[in-house]
């Protein structure tokens, strides 16, 4: 379990790309760096209670947790500014009491598998440098899945998931940049949407 400690918290809002989410940043990581936690429903929340407990509020849809940052995505029946400072006031309770946003400790690099080919070594670290900081300023993240015949699969989280212009960074970003630096590598395709 990831210790926490009792300390100021300061919390900002920020938009993204993806109407439905509102990006909720802290003055303090969240998660071990790299490490993402995506919550679609309020059935995957076992390991961060503070996501079960955002999951109480009816407008919202779906949990996003990395860095140092939440990223929670609403009904589209809902408008922001009718629960935003409700959302990030519980955000800023829930971690000004000392509690951790998620309880689950990383033994290993969940980047790094020994069993990786090359190629998938090197999409790996591509995604890592150059996408996954782009990627988490706009309150998502883009996760290698698998690679298989110059095809790259990625999982969408948090506001990458269901956002309107998440094809045009996967095919006019990603692929473009994989399918210069590599190769190897056709095209990408999202996984699971």
């Amino acid at each position: 379990m990831l210790k926490a400690e009792k300390r100021p918290v300061h919390l900002y809002m920020e938009a993204n790309p993806n109407p439905n989410s509102l990006k909720f940043v802290a003055n303090f990581m969240l998660t071990d760096e790299g490490v993402s936690y995506d919550y679609p429903d309020a059935e995957s929340t076992a390991n961060s209670p503070l996501a079960q407990e955002l999951f109480n509020f009816a407008a919202v849809e779906r949990v996003f947790i990395t860095s140092n940052f939440v990223t929670v995505t609403k009904s589209e029946e809902t408008s922001w500014p009718e629960i935003q400072d409700i959302i990030r006031n519980h955000i800023k309770s829930y971690l000004e009491s000392g509690r951790a946003a998620v309880n689950t400790l990383i033994e290993k690099d969940p980047l790094f598998d020994e069993n990786d080919s090359e190629v998938v070594k090197k999409i790996k670290g591509i995604l890592d440098e150059y996408i996954r900081p782009a990627v988490e300023q706009d309150g998502g993240a883009i996760v290698f899945h698998s690679f298989q015949e110059g095809i790259v699969k990625v999982l969408l989280q948090g506001a990458c998931s269901g956002c309107p212009s998440s094809t045009i960074t996967l095919k006019a970003g990603i692929e473009n940049l994989l399918t210069r630096m590599l190769p190897e590598v056709t095209g990408v395709e999202a996984e699971g949407v």
